[in-house]
């Protein structure tokens, strides 16, 4: 409990969703850091929790069991939420998207308000989703809500744990674009480019957010470290590129063709709106916020980024 990191005492963090692709490589960095983070988890059955990690068991909808955590915590991340692109959005679908992002709010809500002593930060996800389709047009954290599912979606999740800035809290919201690692978006295209079938989606003029996965978690980590950090933050790579670029680059990095384009009416016909809001749409969404706080991205470019990933 006395180790010390950048002259600080060890601190807890608490993670929701911290056993996802992002939770997982953001626990990891948050440890380098010296901090001792407990991970909320559905079950801990068969879970060995490595050097300054635990694992605690939540319900996704209240504090039981896990609340005292929040009580004189460095921070509260919630990255918490079902998956968007499993398939077609049925209504059950949508409601399970919808309902369990609110639902994580609402706990970690309550967790800060028992608190004793609150938390600093509360570090919550959020997505580029939040401005809709917006073509060509340069979006930074200025601009207001989109249109669509998403954005709507976006709006209510960032809404729901609006509240603890009134308890004394700072709020970071995580505006996250399409985080590419080992696994992920990334792991899905893969083989269809190895095996010569790759291409861009639609006409491949939507713009595509991206970001390395090691800079989503080091962003994340630096916001919830600088103490004047607060409000959205678009975390997207600042070279900006839409889906054809990004095809043409992912190919050159594995030395195959890109030219498979996957017509619009076939991801529609299977996927439906999911395939108009997240494979369809784009959002040129840059990180001003972030690099004017002093962040510097260990990837701005998809080059660098996409040599580290397929190298």
């Amino acid at each position: 409990m006395a180790a010390v990191f950048d002259g600080r005492r060890r601190m807890r963090i608490v993670v929701a969703g911290g056993t996802g692709f992002i939770g997982g490589a953001l626990v990891g960095a948050l440890v380098e850091r010296g901090y001792e983070v407990a991970v909320l988890t559905r079950s801990v059955r068969g879970r060995t929790a490595p050097p300054g990690v635990s694992f605690h068991a939540w319900d996704g909808k209240t504090a039981d069991g896990w609340g005292a955590l929040a009580d004189g915590a460095k921070a509260v991340v919630n990255l918490a939420g079902e998956n968007i692109a499993k398939g077609r959005w049925t209504p059950e679908v949508k409601r399970r998207i919808r309902d369990s992002r609110l639902d994580s709010c609402r706990a970690v809500l309550e967790a800060v308000r028992n608190a004793g002593t609150k938390p600093e930060v509360l570090a919550q996800a959020s997505a580029v989703g939040f401005y809709g389709d917006r073509g060509d047009e340069r979006v930074d954290e200025s601009f207001g809500p989109g249109n669509g599912f998403l954005a709507e979606t976006a709006v209510a999740w960032e809404a729901a744990s609006e509240p603890v800035e009134a308890l004394g809290v700072r709020r970071v919201l995580l505006r996250t674009g399409v985080v590419l690692g080992n696994g992920g978006a990334l792991a899905k295209m893969l083989p269809s480019f190895r095996m010569f079938l790759g291409g861009p989606l639609g006409d491949g003029r939507q713009y595509f957010p991206w970001i390395h996965l090691a800079d989503e978690v080091g962003a994340a980590a630096f916001l919830i470290d600088a103490p004047e950090a607060a409000g959205p933050y678009n975390l997207a790579a600042p070279e900006s590129v839409d889906m054809a670029a990004f095809s043409r680059a992912l190919g050159r990095a594995l030395g195959r063709p890109s030219a498979m384009r996957v017509p619009a009416a076939v991801l529609k016909a299977v996927f439906g709106e999911m395939a108009e809001e997240t494979m369809l749409a784009g959002c040129r969404a840059v990180p001003d916020k972030l690099i004017k706080s002093g962040y510097s991205f260990a990837f701005p470019s998809l080059a660098s980024a996409l040599g580290d990933l397929t190298g």
